[in-house]
């Protein structure tokens, strides 16, 4: 730049006008006169009179930038007044936070050093400027919602009686003169909050603040103008008086400039409509702007000046309404800036508007009709249009400098009053359909015709607060219609593909768990961003399928699988279905070669660590380059392809850098068509790479022979929608579901001003004291609640509208057909990233869980066969041995689990195909070891609830009374039973001959493990209760062996379910392990029934402490299972196997006939001698339950007792003594009956049959036992 006053010689730009000035004609210069009197307008005195001596020499360009010098010097004498401003103040004139001070607590965020995010517990940090005398305020720009202290740094001061939330503006004023401080929250004082603060010599207070872990603000010191001025108080900073004053000048000759034109035919000047303005490529109008810029873009670079002359000039210009394309001046303007200013300055200028455009949208208040958040979208939009300036916003801002997902966020006001909500919904209304137990209500109540006045009146408000918000969300989705715009008219890549290397940069930065604070989004924004993106690209692919009728419309959207496996889509360090990548290209290159025709490089394979894929390494051993044609934006040639982007991290490199070998699909492999070519760095990707060309498929190179050739939409919407799911993965999904509290919160207040009322109107008209307190507490709920409901409706229609439910079951449906896709590519199906099937699962969950108290799922388009198809995919996959991911494959069985707790989720898994069904029943009764068994067995459980013995109940019967802590939970859902998998099951088990002994092996091993655990623990905690001293349980113990006792129960419910289903592997002897098995459950009944029926025992001490954390433990569940399952062997068979039972349970040495006794209330007559009779004691006993267990059941128990009574003293009777040395060695209890082979040993036939379905080692020797033959004691002679 050279120095202003240079006459028409501009250095700034070449404009080439010297020699145009000897040639009027043709450049349409005007007349001297005309000349004259334009520019006078244009640029007006101060007084607005053209002195005399102007005539006498007239203005023209040649003296103008003399003329416009003297214009700009008045008023400069507002720079003596800055010595005064200083005083009361001491530091640097430019406040920014003090970085050098030793505050490692906290992180720093901007280049301007305003910005700070918390990095440690509760770090404090202040500012290099101090005040001593005076009134002075700052603003802190909330940016999250937590603990966080805002003051002067010598008196922190806490806001702890004022609720904030992110978006908000604090205004922090000290007055020094009357010893205050106080504080206002979007521009409304909170009053004083300290008075008498000290002063004097020595005294200086600082602008300081404290924050907690991850809690984020900005400071604005007066480097930008305040958004709350207040009147008497300064900002720590000054502005910028002299520039100010100078940038509105020349801003007003800019206007003059688009007001006025020249009529060169009729020689005058004439008034023009500024809205529709252009610059048509005159002459003297260009000449003017030339020197007007030369002033005006110097200044255009500085913060406060854009913020406080440009955008409230641009926003002017908007804000005579209508659409944003009837504002063409805001494009011109544009124009001239690039023509005007050097690129550096239109660049800052740009980057200064911008941000200033996101900090007034993000923390402008909500006020009714979102007017200012309209406001400030509307001009972003106008900018945006301007495809020059798109495009390198879009390369350089909106991305690397910004969180431009910000404009995408609606904020949700915490405080309803600011945002109007009262006049926007004055009347409330909350559903009144759950009871005390948290549960919905069985009884649907008729609506009082007042309460349906109320929700009417609600309803009608919601829809005008609804209609309101959608015209914030249609402007949202503007911008990122013009930001996926793939038809722009310059040259250059267009704005799609620029988009779509930032958004994957974006998707990297947030998905990795080391990533840096000041990068990754709020969840909060994520979800809002999501909408839009997804109505954004549904938009642009059924006008792709409009235009491309063969393709597919957006209701059938799916990402095609080698996506996952070609590598032109990087998904960074995520985990694959089949593990590492690096592993799977190891493992099932032939595979990749055979089914898509990709090769990979042996180098790669080579390479082991990070450090051996180095890029001097790479270079070195690959020679393709990329097409010298595909040129870079900037116009230069285009890195090497292999070559990967300075910017990532290492991870990002190692996956950068997979090189692939790529033929032509489906066509033989020759070696002249083996073609070489790396995975392009996510920066560097054009066009071409994307959406292919001559030839080159683009990112859907590798196609299985098991994908349809079939056109699906522009590669890349396909790319978009694949960030589209690793964003609900990433943050989404978590949001959702904690945004639910707040109607949680309105079901409890609700619940507690309705038993509120009840108090009140059972209330004695003698207790007025009482009477007074429950109105008081009834006027706390409903005042409350008129607040939650407000706030309430604010997040179910920005949130969980309808709409917005649409948009996640579309979500769903796009992830199960991606995972059908996938899975019929065999063993590539192991590339697919994890968090398609994690979509699939959370989606489906949020839905249900999140959705459904707004909206019902049944009103879904396609909802019974969607069920249907992701019941397939959980029943396929959650055994699936190309998933290795242990956390995927427990979240497999836990929504598996969840899904056959409910009835229409059961249903939809009875009508997968038949053959689905018994692959899932064969797949959960592979044995319990050598993987997770829990989940398993409570499937199993789940299946046979409501037909078991007393089981039928939803909640146990001593917990009735208590509240439960979810009522929403799967566990505590009513017993829908599936008899269709039942059946299932029991022609596996009998089918089978290997797989019931090995399940109900594993079965019966994992209930001695549990029940022993839990008898081992109780045993403790006893203990711990008996001491004299004060002591505590662990409540992780607590809850240890409340889970070790559940387990028992449903591993009992498991063997019940067996029994009744196939009773025959148990007393069909035929069969080679039936006796065995018969044996070891009978011997473990016997155990768990001694342990639980002694009377004043271990167990029932235990139960009558009554402990947090024990709740589950109780006689019932545990005894009514048992019950059920002597009452099958021994009621509901037939003759020949209850003979064998009976005979193997009075055989089996824990045998106690009290036992039985005591399940119908019959106490030990020893127990009876010993302890008098009490009120209080009462025994356990069927009888009571009456409403848990038939009559039928009860007298199936009572014939089993009487049965069982007989028997025991035939065998009692016929029973002969056996000698000690005769006794197994190993248990003490059977007579030796077997010898083993070749080591001579003897036990009896329980033990070591039961031995060698575990292990084939003999007990004593360690020999290897090859046979097992009968022994007899030969008899004496």
């Amino acid at each position: 730049m050279t120095s202003r006053g240079a006459g028409t010689a501009f250095s700034r730009r070449n404009y080439r006008l010297s020699n145009e000035s000897e040639k009027p004609k043709v450049t349409g210069i005007v007349n001297s006169k005309l000349l004259n009197d334009y520019l006078h307008r244009i640029f007006p005195s101060a007084d607005g009179i053209q002195p005399a001596a102007a005539y006498r020499k007239p203005l023209t360009f040649q003296n103008l930038q003399e003329h416009l010098d003297k214009l700009l010097a008045e008023d400069s004498g507002a720079e003596d007044s800055r010595d005064q401003i200083l005083e009361g103040r001491l530091g640097p004139s430019t406040v920014v936070l003090d970085h050098i001070s030793g505050f490692e607590g906290l992180l720093l965020v901007d280049d301007d050093l305003l910005g700070v995010i918390g990095h440690s517990n509760f770090g404090s940090i202040r500012a290099t400027t101090c005040v001593y005398k005076g009134k002075w305020i700052y603003e802190v720009l909330i940016s999250s919602q937590g603990l966080m202290q805002i003051g002067w740094c010598t008196l922190n001061c806490r806001f702890n009686q004022e609720s904030w939330a992110a978006g908000d503006i604090v205004s922090c004023l000290i007055d020094l003169d009357e010893g205050t401080i106080a504080f206002c929250l979007n521009g409304v004082s909170l009053g004083t909050a300290f008075d008498n603060i000290t002063r004097g010599a020595g005294m200086a207070y600082f602008p300081a603040i404290s924050l907690s872990f991850k809690e984020s603000v900005a400071f604005n010191f007066g480097s930008r103008p305040l958004r709350y001025p207040v009147e008497g108080y300064r900002p720590l900073q000054d502005p910028p008086s002299m520039d100010l004053v100078e940038a509105h000048k020349l801003l007003g000759y800019l206007k003059n400039v688009i007001h006025i034109g020249i009529d060169v035919l009729e020689g005058k000047l004439v008034e023009k409509d500024t809205s529709m303005w252009q610059l048509q490529g005159e002459p003297t109008v260009l000449i003017t702007l030339a020197h007007i810029f030369n002033h005006f873009a110097p200044l255009m670079c500085k913060v406060y000046l854009v913020e406080d002359v440009l955008m409230n000039f641009l926003l002017s210009i908007l804000e005579q309404g209508g659409a944003v394309e009837a504002h063409p001046l805001i494009q011109q303007l544009l124009d001239l800036m690039w023509l005007l200013m050097e690129d550096y300055e239109v660049h800052e200028c740009l980057k200064q508007l911008l941000m200033s455009l996101l900090r007034a949208y993000r923390f402008s208040p909500i006020i009714p009709d979102l007017g200012l958040q309209i406001h400030y979208l509307r001009l972003t939009i106008a900018v945006l249009k301007h495809e020059k300036s798109r495009k390198y916003l879009l390369n350089n801002v909106l991305f690397d400098l910004l969180r431009s997902v910000v404009f995408f966020y609606i904020k949700s006001p915490l405080r309803v009053e600011e945002a109007g909500l009262q006049e926007l919904i004055p009347t409330t209304w909350w559903p009144n359909r759950f009871t005390k137990e948290g549960k919905e209500s069985k009884e649907v109540k008729e609506e009082s015709a007042e309460e349906r006045l109320r929700r009417r009146a609600y309803d009608r408000g919601c829809q005008r607060l609804k209609k309101r918000i959608e015209v914030v969300e249609e402007l949202q989705v503007q911008i990122l219609k013009l930001l996926l715009n793939n038809k722009d008219r310059g040259g250059g890549e267009a704005s799609r593909y620029i988009f779509l290397n930032k958004f994957r940069k974006f998707l990297q930065e947030n998905a990795s768990n080391r990533g840096n604070l000041t990068v990754l989004c709020p969840p909060e924004y994520m979800v809002c961003f999501l909408h839009r993106l997804i109505s954004t690209l549904r938009c642009y692919w059924d006008g792709h399928k409009a235009k491309a009728p063969a393709a597919l419309n957006s209701e059938e959207a799916y990402v095609p699988p080698q996506l996952f496996y070609n590598g032109k889509v990087d998904y960074f360090d995520l985990q694959r279905l089949g593990g590492l990548l690096s592993h799977l290209k190891k493992t099932l290159k032939d595979d990749l070669a055979l089914k898509a025709n990709i090769l990979i490089d042996p180098a790669e394979l080579q390479a082991v660590t990070m450090d051996d894929l180095d890029e001097d390494e790479e270079s070195a051993t690959s020679t393709a380059q990329r097409p010298v044609a595909a040129l870079a934006i900037g116009g230069a040639l285009a890195r090497p392809s292999w070559l990967s982007s300075p910017t990532l991290g290492r991870a990002n490199r190692f996956l950068s850098t997979a090189a692939v070998s790529l033929m032509n699909p489906r066509r033989s492999l020759g070696t002249l068509e083996k073609m070489k070519a790396r995975t392009l760095s996510v920066e560097q990707r054009t066009e071409d790479d994307i959406e292919g060309s001559h030839g080159n498929e683009g990112l859907l190179l590798g196609r299985p022979p098991e994908e349809p050739e079939q056109s699906i939409t522009e590669n890349s919407l396909l790319e978009i929608l694949d960030g589209i799911v690793m964003m609900y993965n990433l943050s989404v999904h978590q949001q959702l579901g904690k945004m639910v509290g707040v109607s949680d919160d309105v079901n409890e207040y609700a619940l507690a001003l309705k038993d509120t009322e009840e108090k009140i109107s059972r209330c004695p008209k003698r207790r007025r004291d009482i009477y007074e307190e429950l109105v008081k507490s009834q006027k706390v709920f409903s005042e409350k609640l008129n607040h939650l409901s407000r706030r309430l409706a604010w997040i179910n229609v920005t949130i969980y509208s309808k709409e917005k439910m649409q948009d996640i079951y579309w979500l769903l449906r796009v992830c199960i057909r991606t995972i059908e896709h996938g899975d019929r590519t065999g063993s590539l199906f192991a590339f697919m990233p994890e968090f398609y099937l994690s979509v699939a699962m959370n989606s489906y969950s949020a839905l249900k869980n999140y959705f459904s108290p707004v909206h019902s799922m049944e009103e879904l388009p396609g909802y019974e066969e969607t069920l249907t198809r992701l019941a397939a995919i959980l029943a396929k996959h959650f055994a699936d041995s190309r998933i290795v991911g242990t956390d995927i494959r427990d979240s497999l069985m836990q929504a598996l689990a969840s899904y056959v707790c409910y009835p229409h989720s059961l249903r939809a898994v009875e009508r997968i195909p038949e053959e689905q069904r018994i692959s899932m029943m064969r797949n959960l009764l592979a044995p319990y070891e050598q993987r997770p068994w829990a989940q398993t067995n409570w499937i199993l459980v789940r299946l046979w609830r409501g037909c078991g013995f007393g089981y039928r109940y939803t909640r146990l019967p001593h917990l009735l009374k208590t509240k439960p802590e979810d009522a929403n939970l799967p566990s505590l859902q009513k017993p829908c039973p599936s008899t269709l998998l039942q059946r299932h099951m029991a022609d596996l088990l009998c089918s089978d001959c290997d797989m019931a002994p090995s399940f109900l092996n594993s079965v019966l091993n994992q209930l001695n493990w549990a029940f022993s655990e839990f008898i081992g623990m109780i045993q403790e905690i006893q203990q711990a209760a008996e001491r004299l001293e004060r002591n505590f349980v662990d409540s992780r113990q607590l809850k240890v062996c409340a889970t070790c006792f559940d387990l028992s129960v449903s591993l009992l419910r498991v063997l019940e379910m067996t029994v009744t289903l196939a009773p025959e592997i148990f007393l069909d002897w035929s069969r080679p392990s039936s006796e065995l098995l018969l044996r070891r459950l009978a011997q473990l009944l016997n155990q768990v029934l001694n342990r639980v029926t002694a009377e004043r025992n271990l167990f029932d001490r235990v139960v009558n402490l009554r402990l947090p954390g024990l709740e589950s433990v109780d006689h019932y569940p545990i005894l009514v299972a048992v019950t059920g399952i002597l009452v099958r062997l021994l009621m509901d068979t037939d003759f020949q196997g209850a003979k064998r039972a009976t005979a193997v349970l009075l055989a089996d040495p824990c045998f106690q006939l009290c036992s039985i006794q005591y399940l119908l209330g019959h106490a030990e007559p020893s127990a009876l001698a010993a302890t008098p009779p009490s009120a209080d004691k009462r025994h356990f006993s069927l009888h009571t339950y009456t409403d848990y267990i038939s009559q039928e059941e009860l007298a199936k128990v009572e014939r089993m007792l009487g049965h069982l009574s007989e028997e025991s003293k035939q065998a009692a009777a016929s029973m002969l003594p056996t000698s000690e040395e005769d006794l197994c060695p190993i248990c003490y209890a059977h007579p030796i009956s077997a010898i083993f082979r070749p080591c001579s040993h003897k036990s009896c036939k329980a033990c070591i049959n039961q031995h060698l379905m575990n292990n084939k080692d003999c007990f004593f020797c360690k020999a290897t036992i090859t046979g097992v033959d009968d022994f007899t004691k030969p008899g004496s002679s």
